[in-house]
């Protein structure tokens, strides 16, 4: 009779409890996601910050080159969107312009050779390193959170737990994805 009773007893706690861990991992992993994505917009609004200095010490040197320094201006001061994938638009057209006048810069040697643009550019090249890492973090809390929402039986837990794939967060750079030109000729 005991035996039954424990049995009985198993096959009624044992799916409980993992519904318990289940739903604990799923609120574990969407926890994750919040936090690495405050990562990538604690690293976006630093660059945001560092932006004026460029641009001010870009525009005593340059200046013929107003509609650059005033689109990168106009891009830093729009509010940045509450949606990944828009938000990701949105700092890759930062990342154009700032390139733009970054390339502006490269015809002006006095500028080239200013100490103070000098630890700019090693101030935004550091800043890169830390969005690419605060974004690989962040996508691969989104890939763990969406394969635990996505895969059977934990996407019955999740459904019912109003769990919800998140958006990987990608910059991309056309030029990134372009074949390199070689030439042995």
């Amino acid at each position: 009779m005991t035996t039954t009773l424990l049995i009985v007893a198993a096959i009624i706690l044992l799916p409980i409890l993992w519904a318990i861990l289940t739903y604990n991992a799923l609120v574990r992993r969407r926890t994750i996601v919040g936090e690495a994505w405050s990562g990538i917009d604690a690293q976006l609004k630093r660059r945001a910050d560092l932006i004026p200095n460029v641009i001010e010490t870009v525009r005593g040197y340059v200046a013929h080159e107003r509609g650059t320094l005033d689109e990168l201006t106009r891009l830093r001061i729009g509010a940045p969107p509450a949606a990944v994938a828009a938000r990701a638009s949105a700092e890759q057209e930062v990342s154009a312009a700032l390139g733009r006048v970054l390339a502006v810069a490269e015809g002006y040697p006095d500028l080239k050779a200013s100490a103070n643009f000098q630890a700019l550019q090693a101030a935004l090249a550091e800043l890169e390193d830390q969005i690419q890492l605060a974004r690989r973090f962040y996508n691969g809390a989104v890939r763990d959170l969406n394969v635990t929402v996505g895969q059977f039986p934990s996407n019955l837990i999740a459904r019912q737990g109003g769990f919800e794939s998140a958006e990987f967060f990608t910059l991309e750079n056309a030029g990134d994805r372009a074949l390199p030109k070689v030439s042995f000729g």
